[in-house]
């Protein structure tokens, strides 16, 4: 099986969540691990399996003003020109049965806050045509740098073995 996870990260927490996604997604086939920032330069994915995911920003995915507002918070370097909202708003749809999840990053606490950035990449990835492989999953943050919640990459990591378990027993049926 072959799968790309593409994400956004400002203070590498969404990083580290991606790279997990991707050793549970290597247990069953090969992995491309690309930032979205990089994203825009490489072909159009073949992959029978494409994962997208970022932070939470005000309440959903980030926009280049919550970009430059984080870049400011941090000595890394941030792209701020391009998020996951603007690389999946210049996708072109894809051919039916495609298959794709989401996931995101969000602060833990207050546990009510509302908004996702999983569940508006979801929408996105379903208004271009993917069928979503699982329901968008939020992995927690704690305060808005982080460090992830303790657990929280092996929850990704065994989130992740789980959809290729399942995708690749789907391929496995339809061939």
């Amino acid at each position: 099986m072959r799968s790309r996870v593409v994400y956004e990260s400002m203070f590498g927490n969404t990083a580290a969540v991606a790279e997990a996604i991707a050793e549970g997604l290597r247990e069953f086939g090969t992995v491309e691990l690309i930032n979205v920032s990089a994203a825009a330069n490489v072909p159009a994915p073949t992959v029978d399996l494409l994962v997208v995911g970022g932070p939470t920003h005000a309440f959903g995915l980030s926009r280049r003003k919550t970009r430059l507002d984080a870049a400011a918070r941090t000595e890394a370097a941030v792209a701020v020109d391009i998020g996951i909202r603007e690389w999946l708003d210049a996708a072109l749809g894809v051919p039916e049965g495609r298959r794709a999840a989401a996931f995101g990053t969000k602060v833990a606490k207050p546990p009510w806050l509302p908004g996702s950035a999983a569940q508006a990449t979801g929408k996105r990835l379903r208004r271009i045509g993917y069928e979503l492989a699982d329901e968008p999953v939020d992995f927690l943050v704690d305060g808005m740098t982080g460090p992830l919640v303790a657990g929280e990459q092996a929850r990704a990591r065994a989130w992740a073995e789980r959809l290729a378990h399942t995708e690749y027993d789907r391929l496995a049926h339809h061939c």
